[in-house]
């Protein structure tokens, strides 16, 4: 067997310091990274979930990897004055332990459209928690207003892709999936408002589809975007770009991917620096994940490789949770390679190891 060759990188300092503080290559899912600018520290989906069941490990060593990656992100949370969480599942967010978000800036997930039901349950409980915590009391709701959901499907230009004989199939999940999103909206006009809000030790923020300076550094949010495939029914998330003059960098929280095209124009289009990009569930692959959608995650990563001008590319996140995701994703690392770019686990990027996962094959 060949020796593992990568340097350990260990940070990343250009304008910023950027660390990868946990991820699913280290053996626990999280995606959780922490940018450090001049001025301020950024902490990124602060959260982490225990391997499932088939992955291929013992469950006491899947217990250990989480429990070191909590103590990890907890000690990152000391060290941040932004926080950031893209969305309400598990391996994005903790919980339970609101005491982390003292004298914190929290920029979430609109809690309030844009949501399915169990992450709307989970964001309930997490801000109740909250307002108990900074405000000594439950969640001061809101009434809805009427708006406007718009429906962000209509304006992909991958909804007109052509794909052979697949198209009849796709033609008829496309519009199942348009009559779930206008079910939804009529359940995020009912629903009661989760207000932002301002506490004496905690400011919560929506910042979807917005931008925010602080000093020289640059957040800009991205729209709801599709956890996934078009209509995907676990929900949306949001993508971000931190910029400090030339330099920057930017993170896909769950495009699972990117599976969609139009997500792969933006990174490639923002043209960053150094990138943090969720990959595929390949371990997913022939249940939730089909042939024609890795497909698509393939043509779309080729292209950021080969157009993006990154100095580094961190590809990891749902990826690295099975054996032979470099086997079912071949084309992306072969392209790096003969184009001599850096697209790496977050474990090569980090420790010079590769991931836990490859250990096991």
């Amino acid at each position: 067997m060949k020796k593992f060759k990568y340097k350990s990188f260990g940070s990343y300092f250009v304008f910023v310091k950027i660390d990868l503080i946990w991820f699913d290559s280290f053996g626990a899912k999280s995606s959780c990274t922490l940018i450090t600018t001049k001025d301020v520290s950024i902490l990124i989906d602060p959260g982490i979930a225990v391997m499932h069941k088939t992955f291929p490990t013992s469950s006491a060593k899947k217990i250990k990897w989480f429990l070191e990656g909590k103590r990890e992100i907890k000690s990152a949370l000391e060290k941040a004055n932004i926080v950031i969480i893209s969305h309400y599942h598990w391996d994005h967010f903790l919980p339970k332990d609101v005491y982390l978000y003292e004298k914190k800036i929290l920029f979430v997930k609109n809690p309030n459209e844009y949501i399915n039901d169990s992450q709307r349950k989970r964001a309930i409980e997490f801000f109740e928690r909250i307002w108990k915590y900074f405000g000594k009391s439950s969640i001061k709701f809101e009434k809805n207003k009427k708006r406007k959901f718009e429906d962000f499907g209509e304006f992909l230009k991958s909804i007109k892709k052509d794909f052979g004989s697949y198209q009849e199939r796709r033609k008829e999940l496309l519009a199942k999936g348009r009559k779930w999103f206008k079910n939804r909206v009529e359940k995020w006009k009912k629903y009661k408002v989760i207000p932002e809000k301002k506490f004496k030790d905690l400011e919560i923020i929506y910042p979807e589809g917005k931008t925010f300076k602080f000093g020289k550094t640059k957040i800009k949010f991205s729209e709801p975007r599709f956890h996934g495939i078009e209509y995907s029914r676990t929900g949306w998330v949001f993508s971000l770009v931190v910029e400090e003059g030339r330099k920057k960098f930017l993170y896909t929280s769950d495009l699972n991917g990117p599976i969609i095209e139009d997500y792969a124009d933006w990174i490639i289009k923002e043209n960053p620096n150094f990138l943090v990009i969720d990959g595929p569930m390949t371990y997913m692959l022939g249940y939730t994940l089909n042939r024609t959608n890795l497909r698509r995650v393939l043509e779309n990563m080729k292209r950021i490789v080969e157009k993006v001008k990154f100095e580094i590319l961190i590809w990891d996140h749902h990826l690295t949770r099975e054996p032979l995701f470099r086997k079912h994703t071949e084309l992306v690392w072969e392209i790096a390679k003969k184009k001599k770019k850096k697209v790496l686990t977050a474990r090569e990027f980090k420790f010079g190891k590769k991931p836990v996962v490859e250990s096991f094959s």
